[in-house]
């Protein structure tokens, strides 16, 4: 299955990786003599084989942030060395730092999420969430259901990964021998979490991206409240596979065996504080028309200053004993020791923050460099944006979201706001297609130890197609103002 997914990486990448304007699109440059130099071709080898290595990161145990940040810096290098040959040194390094400033202000938005989902786990919010569901005596299918709207919900706030490992992992402890239960249960949760992430800009990497670059479209700005147009074709994306695994469910019901956790102080009040910098970032974008980027980062503040309060206020009879065994991402923490922020933030994803800097470093330098003209050409031009859009969420099931995603914003196609609608639903939730498209299923393959599959996960592709097509055939009807 690996090779099956390293081939299509090769050939999808060969073909998408030929149009131009990254995110330094503004930029008119005389590099494109490159993409039939010797230097060009190296370039475009060195980043296929940095993703065929991060394809191979669960059997290497080599980490995907380390190919892709080598081959950012050998594509800039060629670059470099090309750029002085060639006396167009004042153009690379424009485009070089236009590419680092759209780079800086999405790392920066992922880290302020980041770090209050990591202050939401320490003051124990989601295991709380966790045992409480535990403890409701549910059926079977009570469960199913319950663990299914749970991830579709949370997903838009936590982001798809993190929903998907939280309530993924509720699955593996309740009915860790039930087999058949966990592999359908773990198919819902990554159906769901891909779903709900998709409707909402803090739902995953792609949408993020794709909002922060704050798109002036055919029909109007691509704003904050505009992905919610998504939400009806994202919920129908879910539910549809849901009721058709229903019915396979086992019957009966499930003794209550979870030990009751407690949020520790605080929890309640830093939840409030995040949707408080949610709404700072979009009051900063959609109001005052300046990044995003600073009103999440007013927004950390805010959980700085209360930190502070609760540092200064802690009393260790008033914190709960914190259970890390069952927090879906484990943070080592003396329940003793009063709260600090920077711990939250040192331990963040460092590893996917990493990734994401090669991958836009790596892509802007191909764009630069011209490799992105004939694709563009052929999908979007002679393709159509419609088509083209759902073949790129289809590739996305076998190619990580981001580059796809960077792909596209590297093409900067001219679409209305339906059509950059439909790509970032169709990236979001053509994940769900395998259990390979998506990090979130990718995860709980590795967390369920052989009981969820790629194979189990196969069987019910077919429904979770027939969802993607009808989610995107009522996006067409739904939102046919916004095309």
């Amino acid at each position: 299955m690996h090779k099956v997914k390293n081939t299509l990486y090769i050939i999808f990448l060969v073909l998408f990786l030929t149009s131009e304007n990254l995110f330094a699109a503004e930029l008119e440059t005389s590099s494109h003599f490159m993409a039939n130099h010797w230097s060009g071709l190296i370039s475009l080898a060195i980043f296929i084989i940095a993703i065929l290595l991060v394809s191979f990161e669960e059997r290497i145990n080599l980490r995907k942030s380390k190919p892709v940040l080598l081959a950012a810096g050998l594509i800039w290098g060629l670059i470099g060395w090309m750029a002085v040959q060639t006396n167009t040194t004042q153009s690379a390094e424009q485009a070089v730092r236009i590419t680092l400033l759209h780079y800086a202000e999405l790392m920066l938005l992922i880290l302020v999420v980041m770090t209050y989902i990591n202050a939401m786990g320490e003051r124990q919010v989601f295991i709380a969430l966790r045992s409480w569901l535990c403890n409701r005596g549910l059926s079977y299918r009570g469960l199913f259901w319950s663990t299914g709207i749970a991830t579709f919900f949370l997903s838009p706030f936590l982001d798809n990964l993190s929903s998907a490992l939280l309530v993924g992992a509720l699955i593996l402890v309740i009915e860790p021998d039930n087999r058949r239960f966990i592999s359908i249960g773990c198919i819902n949760v990554v159906v769901a979490a891909n779903a709900g992430g998709a409707f909402s800009p803090f739902g995953d990497i792609t949408t993020l991206m794709v909002w922060q670059q704050n798109i002036e479209t055919t029909n109007g700005t691509l704003g904050f409240w505009s992905f919610f147009n998504l939400f009806i074709p994202s919920l129908l994306s879910y539910l549809i596979p849901a009721a058709a695994m229903h019915f396979a469910l086992p019957k009966g019901s499930l003794k209550p065996h979870c030990e009751k956790i407690l949020l520790r102080r605080g929890a309640r009040r830093i939840i409030v504080l995040f949707l408080c910098a949610i709404a700072t970032a979009v009051f900063f974008q959609g109001v005052l028309y300046l990044p995003a980027v600073i009103g999440m980062l007013t927004g950390l503040s805010y959980l700085q200053l209360f930190g502070y309060y609760l540092k200064i206020s802690h009393r260790p009879q008033d914190e709960g004993i914190l259970d890390t065994e069952q927090l879906a991402f484990p943070i080592p923490i003396d329940s003793k020791s009063p709260f600090d922020v920077f711990t939250r933030v040192a331990r963040i994803e460092w590893d996917s923050l990493l990734f994401i800097y090669g991958i836009a470093l790596s892509v802007g330098g191909l764009n630069y460099i011209g490799y992105l003209t004939t694709a563009s050409d052929l999908i979007y031009s002679q393709w159509g944006a419609t088509y083209a859009n759902i073949a790129v969420g289809l590739a996305s099931s076998v190619i990580e979201n981001v580059p796809t995603m960077y792909g596209v914003l590297g093409m900067m196609p001219n679409m209305s706001q339906g059509e950059w609608l439909l790509v970032t639903m169709s990236v979001g939730t053509g994940g769900s297609l395998l259990a390979i498209g998506s990090a979130a299923g990718i995860a709980l393959m590795g967390e369920s130890k052989g009981q969820y599959t790629f194979f189990s996960h196969l069987k019910w592709t077919p429904v979770i197609l027939l969802a993607y097509v009808i989610s995107i055939l009522v996006h067409l009807w739904l939102n046919a103002k916004l095309f």
